[in-house]
């Protein structure tokens, strides 16, 4: 099994591969927190820090993936996330909804055997990875967006379990993960969840020659479209054009019939909206898997 450790700051087509695998390998990828590990106790805030680029939101990799073309699917099945025993949550003024009342603040959360502790409040963790995508075929996103092609995503299904298909754009994919949350709440109101350095055990495989738009994730019993766009009403009609297209294609339905059976059975949920911070509104839509047809996305 292969280590991947390096660090990268954006999805580029132009990044070196910090290694190579073939489908079917298993990769274990150890990543920083957030703030790539720079704030070492509630003294320091985000305030201390260069928040730029090349500082937020590290992702270990790129790893270049043999076989993956552009049109292809890449298919990464997560079978654990391992975190550490400190994670942070940190304010600033300029994130989420509460911004004009919010200044900047530290507070160091401790973990042990798989409960946080806020304040005396106990609570189970669910870690979820923040962070992941292959390299788009256009400009460089820098790690803390997102887009089509994954990226900054923060949809807290993405844990021990799930599977997700991204868009194959360039030859290897570049596949690159991170910001691993030990939990974070849908919206991400105050910008952090609890921010935490972890271990990502993976598996990688292919989908040769499949038309996908957006990243599909999948869990347990159902089928999610994740989109992103300034507006919640732009990344709304992303998603959900993406969702009524593949239930199409596995139905038979015609787009009438499909947009009503979205509008009863699949849920728009958002994943993170921190205006007026200038990462996109990313949201996802949930529908059921349809057991007794084929899967929305081909398996590998």
């Amino acid at each position: 099994m292969k280590i991947i450790e390096a660090q990268v700051y954006d999805f580029n087509k132009e990044n070196a591969p910090c290694d190579t695998a073939k489908p079917g390998d298993m990769l274990l990828f150890r990543t920083l927190d957030c703030f790539s590990n720079r704030i070492p106790d509630e003294n320091t805030t985000m305030a201390d820090l260069d928040y730029t680029y090349g500082f937020a939101n590290p992702a270990a990799g790129p790893v270049y993936v043999e076989g993956a073309e552009p049109g292809d699917v890449l298919v990464v099945d997560i079978y654990d996330i391992q975190v550490a025993d400190e994670g942070t949550i940190a304010t600033d003024d300029h994130c989420g909804p509460l911004f004009e009342t919010t200044g900047y603040r530290t507070k160091k959360i401790k973990i042990k055997d798989g409960v946080a502790d806020f304040n005396g409040v106990k609570f189970p963790i669910n870690p979820m990875i923040g962070v992941i995508g292959t390299a788009p075929d256009g400009d460089p996103v820098i790690d803390g967006f997102v887009g089509n092609h994954g990226g900054n995503m923060d949809n807290k299904h993405i844990t021990k379990g799930a599977r997700l298909y991204f868009p194959v754009r360039v030859p290897g994919a570049l596949l690159q993960m991170g910001d691993v949350h030990a939990t974070m709440g849908d919206g991400e109101l105050c910008g952090t969840g609890i921010e935490i350095p972890a271990e990502i055990l993976v598996k990688i495989q292919l989908v040769k020659g499949f038309e996908l738009n957006w990243p599909v994730l999948e869990t347990q019993d159902k089928w999610y479209v994740n989109a992103c766009a300034p507006k919640y009403d732009e990344a709304l009609m992303n998603a959900a054009k993406e969702m009524q297209r593949l239930i199409m294609r596995i139905t038979g339905w015609d787009a009438e019939e499909t947009y009503m059976y979205m509008s009863v059975q699949s849920d728009v949920e958002i994943s993170q909206g921190c205006e007026p911070c200038e990462v996109q509104l990313s949201l996802r839509i949930g529908t059921p898997k349809l057991y007794d047809l084929e899967p929305l996305v081909p398996q590998p």
